[in-house]
């Protein structure tokens, strides 16, 4: 690979688009809206709070810790479980977009983000003046320890390379690895049908809890002691896969693409962003460096 890659071109969508659904967490009819964005707007999501219009980069700064999902929050207002959306306009290379949004959460839909894809499809993807600025790691770096990690290192090619292992023991998941080349048409591809996934118990107990009531086997993959309940697989892989979805919504949260090839194991959304956010300290660092 080059040294130096000839950047792509920023890109947003042709027209708004609409995706609606209902959230996992509160139950509640969601309403997303995609709109196009000038160039160096970025990702911001745009929601409502007792004073008015409240708008959320979807950058680290906005980050706020939650259980099993990725959540921004500003001046009061938060969006939660924005994971998916993310990972599907980074996989498309859609670099700015507003999204309205009318709850507190993302809609489930089915458990991966490819009504978000169909959407952004159907509306077009343009290109515009400016081109994007990736991280472009170029040395090694690793955040987490133990059997849970992720590795950064040079990329193979002017993008995202990824390999994942996912390793559950002894269980109807187990071991399960898988590496791409995330590209545009890789991801519609190989990536954005792959579906969020549960054990039966963890459900239970967040039913309990009075979450995720109106949640079915429809929704997600919820695994029993044999398997999955009353909903098929998509790939025999396919928890691997969509942790691979969710680890490239949570690096878009470094607010540039990366170019980099990851090695990641077991990690999760607060490894995800902790590893966007060394990407981007690195970085920083290397350059005030060089600057003296």
């Amino acid at each position: 690979m080059a040294a130096n890659p000839a950047p792509r071109s920023q890109q947003t969508l042709r027209r708004p688009a609409v995706v609606i659904g209902r959230g996992y967490w509160t139950g509640r009819g969601i309403c997303v809206e995609l709109h196009p964005a000038e160039p160096g707007f970025g990702v911001v999501f745009e929601g409502l709070s007792p004073e008015g219009a409240v708008r959320i980069p979807a950058t680290l700064a906005s980050r706020v810790d939650g259980v099993n999902r990725t959540n921004l929050e500003r001046s009061g207002c938060r969006i939660e479980m924005v994971e998916h959306l993310l990972s599907a306009l980074a996989g498309l290379h859609v670099d700015n977009c507003l999204v309205r949004f009318d709850a507190e959460e993302m809609p489930g839909l089915d458990g991966s983000s490819q009504a978000f894809v169909d959407a952004i499809l159907a509306a077009g993807v343009v290109v515009q003046q400016g081109a994007v600025e990736p991280v472009v790691v170029v040395e090694t770096v690793r955040v987490g320890d133990g059997e849970v990690w992720i590795e950064a290192g040079p990329p193979r090619f002017a993008g995202l390379t990824i390999d994942y292992l996912l390793d559950y023991g002894p269980g109807p998941i187990g071991r399960q690895e898988f590496s791409l080349d995330v590209t545009p048409d890789s991801y519609r591809r190989e990536l954005a049908a792959a579906r969020t996934f549960i054990s039966v118990d963890d459900a239970s107990r967040l039913r309990a809890a009075g979450l995720g009531l109106t949640v079915s086997t429809n929704d997600l993959v919820v695994f029993g002691a044999d398997g999955p309940v009353g909903n098929p697989l998509r790939w025999p892989d396919e928890c691997v896969r969509h942790k691979v979805l969710d680890l490239v919504g949570d690096l878009a949260l470094a607010g540039r693409p990366i170019h980099a090839h990851l090695r990641a194991c077991r990690s999760g959304h607060r490894l995800n962003a902790l590893m966007a956010g060394t990407l981007l300290e690195t970085e920083r660092g290397r350059l005030e460096s060089a600057a003296f």
